[in-house]
């Protein structure tokens, strides 16, 4: 490729045309392939004697960016393939390599976030997702709002420190308009979420309501079980656990009477039932679990 006849170059910080200064060596830049061929631009870049920014650059070609050895519509083409297949599966598909597919990837995500705008967010999901062995985990916030979802942001670990970034970067004045937010049970994010957003109401994840409720009736069951054997009764409480949490029209008749005696004793401490839990896991409504999931997580508001 060489440049019109009298056409001047571009300078790549100003975006002000300028006199040439010399030629650097010739460059070669990986296009698109075209049916099973590999394609490549080649170009002698020039440098600019800038009078505006009172430096010599190199000039700014609209097929590159930067030392990027791949052209923009290719990164971008790669970037989106690579949305639907593994960063390998990738590279191996268009002959190129696991490093340029990264480089692709990283370009496109990085333009993203320089010209994104976050507007309004009404509802977020925080998560995290396992990405080594030894416990090494990244966690990651999603807008889930009506007709939007998308990442917001993905920091590493899951500490305090590591979810406040998140409020760092969208600022006080957008934290403040969150209506919901989604999240598990981990003690570092009800921290942060109770802090940065105690206006919002706060949904917790079903599972970790249940698992929680579950511990605690372990506890209880084990410290009747205790009690009860130092008071002389008979053990009623032994085998009794899978009987407490089977779901209550799964019962079988035997099963059903014996329930009944169980709850007949007059037992210190019975914060949930067979049936409170079944109703937990068909969809409760949020103030019928208040006092046990508050029971399960001190200091839990909301």
């Amino acid at each position: 490729m060489r440049p019109r006849k009298g056409a001047k170059a571009v300078c790549s910080q100003c975006h002000e045309a300028g006199p040439g200064y010399d030629k650097l060596p010739e460059r070669r830049f990986e296009f698109i392939p075209f049916w099973g061929f590999l394609v490549f631009l080649l170009y002698s870049m020039r440098r600019i004697d800038c009078r505006r920014c009172q430096t010599v650059v190199v000039e700014e070609v609209p097929w590159g960016d930067g030392k990027h050895t791949l052209t923009r519509a290719y990164m971008l083409f790669l970037a989106r393939w690579a949305r639907r297949l593994s960063w390998k599966e990738t590279a191996e598909a268009f002959r190129t390599s696991w490093e340029k597919v990264f480089d692709a990837v990283e370009y496109v995500v990085t333009f993203g976030l320089e010209h994104r705008g976050l507007g309004q967010i009404d509802a977020i999901g925080v998560d995290e997702i396992q990405y080594a062995r030894g416990l090494k985990y990244l966690t990651l916030v999603y807008q889930i709002d009506l007709g939007v979802t998308r990442l917001l942001w993905i920091g590493r670990e899951r500490t305090i420190e590591s979810s406040q970034e998140f409020f760092k970067v969208i600022g006080d004045e957008v934290a403040a308009k969150i209506v919901f937010v989604c999240s598990d049970m981990w003690e570092p994010y009800l921290k942060v979420i109770r802090e940065k957003c105690s206006e919002a109401i706060h949904i917790l994840d079903r599972f970790h309501i249940v698992a929680k409720m579950n511990k605690a009736l372990d506890e209880v069951r084990a410290g009747e079980s205790r009690r009860m054997a130092r008071d002389g009764y008979l053990p009623v409480l032994k085998k009794s656990r899978w009987l407490l949490l089977k779901r209550e029209e799964n019962l079988k008749t035997e099963q059903r009477f014996r329930l009944r005696d169980l709850l007949r004793y007059n037992l210190k401490r019975r914060p949930f039932s067979n049936s409170g839990i079944t109703t937990l896991r068909s969809g409760p409504e949020s103030s019928s679990i208040n006092g046990a999931v508050t029971s399960c997580v001190p200091g839990l508001s909301r």
